[in-house]
């Protein structure tokens, strides 16, 4: 036991001290070595990264014929534990592994592109034209920013769709805490919605690479509008999603510019990266014409989600009493 070992090393007197690197190696667990569970509490607990490395003996004995120990390419950063948790080995259906970490197979989905894109909420009331008239005062900046690169556009456009989501979803998580209810649902659809943004934004990335200013641009825009969207839905959430409505709106007039381009022959209509053909389950053969596609589709089911929204506040009630649209993308 561990214990017998630190009291027989320091309380031996008859023997010279133990150094620090030996009580090191006395108490180093061996390979395989679970630490006892004592009063519920493990006392030791390991996480390291180690790279595994081809050693000479290896290399010889693969020359003559040996069977070699490889648990991984050289240079392979294996993550130990002894607390048990291991990564899931995930298959498709087609037996193949799946190579993703940031999201599994069954989060996957295909698009519905029969999803009516020319709605739009008309503002009647004041709130409603504030929104509107903010959402059409940053498109003028992002235009001269960004002009025709429309790749390049849609990364930052990601990079704020992706916050309301998560500040909703967020807000309302604290509110079910604190008044111990029911959210209806919604935390998580908006979660869901902040999710499937990033997704753009990780599919994007792989097709426009940012410039170091654009980054930079991307952490400031982002702490701005981060900090004013949660402001702004404290203290008025109909109004919040109503000016995420119209943030999805313009978005689908980006992505439908976006093809046009594409169709004219401006933007190269390369192959669509893996990680978008796994997600939307696109054909093996699909290009960036069929991205654009489904992520319009994405753009303009979050624009209904939040109009909805905004449109149960207006009418008096508040989002748990309608169950919410997961899963409605």
């Amino acid at each position: 036991m561990i214990t017998t070992v630190v009291r027989r090393s320091l309380l031996d007197a008859s023997k010279p001290a133990t150094s620090i690197n030996a009580l090191y190696h006395q108490l180093a667990p061996a390979k395989n070595f679970r630490a006892p569970a004592m009063g519920g509490v493990r006392d030791l607990s390991k996480m390291t990264f180690e790279k595994k490395e081809t050693s000479v003996e290896d290399k010889k004995g693969s020359t003559d014929g040996g069977k070699t120990d490889d648990q991984g390419n050289k240079g392979e950063q294996l993550i130990v534990s002894y607390w048990g948790v291991k990564p899931m080995k995930i298959t498709k259906e087609d037996g193949t592994e799946w190579k993703w970490s940031c999201f599994r197979p069954w989060e996957t989905y295909k698009a519905d592109l029969t999803i009516d894109l020319k709605k739009h909420h008309v503002p009647s009331t004041l709130p409603d034209k504030l929104a509107y008239w903010m959402v059409k005062s940053l498109r003028w900046p992002t235009d001269l920013f960004f002009q025709r690169r429309y790749g390049c556009r849609a990364m930052m456009l990601e990079t704020v769709a992706a916050v309301p989501g998560m500040v909703g979803g967020m807000l309302m998580h604290f509110k079910s805490l604190r008044r111990f209810e029911q959210s209806g649902g919604w935390i998580k659809a908006l979660l869901e919605e902040a999710e499937n943004e990033r997704m753009h934004l990780m599919t994007f990335m792989e097709v426009a690479k940012p410039k170091w200013y654009e980054r930079a641009l991307v952490i400031a825009v982002q702490g701005v509008f981060f900090n004013a969207y949660l402001l702004g839905y404290i203290i008025s959430p109909k109004f919040a999603h109503r000016m995420v409505g119209y943030l999805e709106e313009e978005a689908i007039h980006s992505y439908t510019e976006f093809l046009k381009e594409i169709d004219n022959g401006n933007i190269e209509n390369v192959p669509a990266p893996a990680i978008a053909i796994d997600y939307w389950r696109l054909e093996a053969d699909a290009t960036l014409r069929d991205v654009v596609m489904v992520v319009r589709a994405d753009e303009a089911h979050h624009r209904d989600v939040n109009h909805y929204a905004s449109d149960i506040h207006y009418q008096g009630h508040e989002l748990k009493e309608a169950p919410a649209p997961i899963g409605y993308h």
